[in-house]
């Protein structure tokens, strides 16, 4: 993607440039401002059904031209709250819900009342069927330079882009189809757009850049948080964090400067996370293995086959526990370091990975490929970094541009679900605006400086946070097929809070079929949706594992647990 060294850790080779997790490889831009035509035909993808009853639609054509590049910021002349509202109805299960949109901007302010960004967002809303607030769930994407686009579209709205994940059939014309997965019935959702991202912008003397990095970001997502609950009475609800990828790094942080703040968090959830982009261990480290084996299991690479993918991947954990060391020998090995034919045989029988598979995962060079065996895995093929599973022929020639076919799965689809979606079923429409779904001017510049360090470590900030409310919820959701965030390091990470004397937190962490975007996968979203009504209403998960439960984190890996560290991230937080 644009050559391998925008990734999500330091380089190995020295670089000390992170590896970023980024949603596609080039800048997609959408333009929303689609005429009377366009505006039918959208309606009648979203496949919605509007109740006659409910109050008159409130579209909206913005007629302001918000720009996403760095140096520019919105005059505070132009500077507008203003919302498209549209209503419909959603049913799953023998369960109706009749729910609102709301999709326009809210104005950042910071804590001495100076406008800091006007941010463009989406929220899906319902009226309480029991009297109390009913829980909302801020939602963003990461990056850094993501738009909430992925999420709002693909995950847990009442709508979605239908995805045939992991195969690339239909590609690119997925439709929009209602959400049966939907967690609009048990928590209102809303999704935020970045300074940069989306219609978001600046609000002048800023510019937009002078929000691009680590704890910049975090202070105006906070500040967003702070209006929007303030702007809609929703202080007293339940409040929850929801973070993808770069998001999750951004979710420890952001606990921690909202509770700082006096907005006590009820829970957060990390999807697919990259908590510590200070770990020593880089992509084709120890901790990705156990992905790459359900990778090469998904194609045949391992024998015997496994029949329980869990089962399997607790057994490479095992193994990779065992030869952590020389596993990261050769792993980081700069020239490269060919395994010898006797560990190559002891290895292949201590894991089923066929040799060719064990061969594929150390012939990984850093600087030509985005993931490990990217193009050996299988011969004359490339497999996605995203998602393993996700597999073109070399001679593909949408591989020319983008060499992740996971990504190529999506970025098309989502693009143009957007622009059909806008202006019909969300009523807002923006002509003199381009939409950005991912901005890579954001991901070439972005600081990500933090607590002191180059690159963030996130693990003491959720400790902070944890301090600070003990009762704080965390749910990790993971992807065993994910080669971009492997599971095995985010387990790892968290297992680094199990060093803290009397720390008794609720954290769970939950596994399923599928890559970075679990929730494209048709079997994975149905469990991930069960799991988190069960978090939401605080029922046990069918099948998790406790902070307890995991094995100890990485010898090489600092704790978490001292009282200056601590101190050090609150310190740090108030100061935002």
């Amino acid at each position: 993607m644009q050559g391998t060294h925008d990734s999500h850790y330091p380089s190995l080779t020295g670089s000390s440039k992170p590896r970023q997790t980024r949603r596609h490889p080039r800048r997609l831009v959408t333009h929303i401002g689609l005429g009377v035509a366009a505006l039918t035909a959208a309606l009648a993808l979203t496949g919605c059904n509007d109740d006659i009853t409910t109050p008159a639609d409130q579209p909206l054509v913005d007629n302001t031209a918000y720009s996403t590049k760095a140096g520019d910021g919105l005059p505070a002349a132009q500077v507008s709250e203003h919302a498209a509202v549209m209503h419909h109805q959603w049913s799953a299960n023998g369960t109706t819900v009749n729910y609102t949109t709301t999709t326009g901007h809210l104005t950042a302010s910071d804590p001495g009342g100076n406008a800091e960004a006007s941010m463009s967002y989406v929220a899906y809303t319902a009226p309480s069927t029991d009297g109390s607030p009913r829980p909302v769930t801020f939602v963003y994407n990461g990056g850094p330079g993501s738009s909430s686009v992925w999420l709002r579209l693909g995950s847990f709205a009442p709508t979605r882009v239908a995805t045939p994940d992991p195969l690339l059939t239909g590609w690119p014309n997925f439709p929009i189809v209602d959400n049966q997965e939907s967690l609009i019935a048990t928590t209102d959702l809303v999704y935020i757009d970045p300074p940069g991202t989306g219609f978001s912008e600046a609000i002048q003397p800023n510019t937009n850049k002078t929000f691009w990095g680590s704890d910049p970001d975090v202070s105006v997502m906070r500040d967003f948080i702070r209006r929007y609950l303030t702007a809609n009475n929703r202080s007293s609800s339940p409040i929850y964090l929801y973070g993808e990828s770069y998001g999750t790094p951004r979710t420890d942080m952001l606990a921690l400067s909202l509770e700082s703040a006096g907005v006590h968090l009820t829970g957060i959830v990390l999807q697919s996370s990259i908590l510590n982009y200070m770990a020593s261990t880089g992509d084709t480290s120890a901790g990705t293995i156990p992905s790459y084996a359900a990778v090469a299991a998904y194609f045949n690479q391992v024998s015997p086959s496994p029949t329980n993918l869990g089962a399997y991947t607790q057994q490479i954990q095992s193994f990779v526990t065992g030869q952590y060391a020389q596993i990261v020998q050769y792993s980081t090995a700069n020239p490269q370091v060919v395994i010898d034919s006797a560990t190559l045989a002891a290895w292949s029988g201590q894991t089923g990975l066929t040799n060719a598979a064990l061969s594929g995962y150390f012939a990984y060079y850093y600087d030509t490929e985005a993931s490990p065996g990217q193009t050996v895995l299988v011969p004359g093929s490339t497999i996605g970094r995203y998602d393993g599973r996700v597999v073109l022929p070399n001679s593909d020639p949408r591989l020319a541009s983008d060499n992740d076919p996971s990504d190529i799965l999506i970025n098309t689809p989502f693009t143009n679900a957007l622009a059909a979606q806008m202006p019909g079923y969300l009523g807002y429409q923006a002509p003199n605006a381009t939409f950005s779904l991912l901005n890579d001017d954001i991901i070439g510049v972005w600081n990500f400086s933090h607590g002191g360090q180059p690159n963030p470590d996130t693990i003491p900030d959720l400790l902070a946070a944890l301090t600070l409310n003990p009762q704080l919820k965390v749910l990790s959701l993971n992807g065993y097929h994910d080669l971009a965030t492997p599971y095995y390091e985010t387990e790892k990470e968290l297992a680094r809070l199990q060093t803290v004397p009397g720390l008794n937190p609720n954290i769970q962490l939950t596994f399923y079929q599928g890559g970075h975007m679990i929730y494209l996968d048709n079997v994975a979203r149905p469990k991930m949706q069960a799991d988190l009504v069960s978090y939401y209403q605080n029922k046990p998960l069918a099948a998790s594992l406790s902070l307890a439960q995991l094995s100890a984190p990485w010898t090489d890996e600092h704790p978490a647990n001292t009282a200056a560290v601590v101190k050090t991230a609150v310190k740090a937080s108030a100061a935002r």
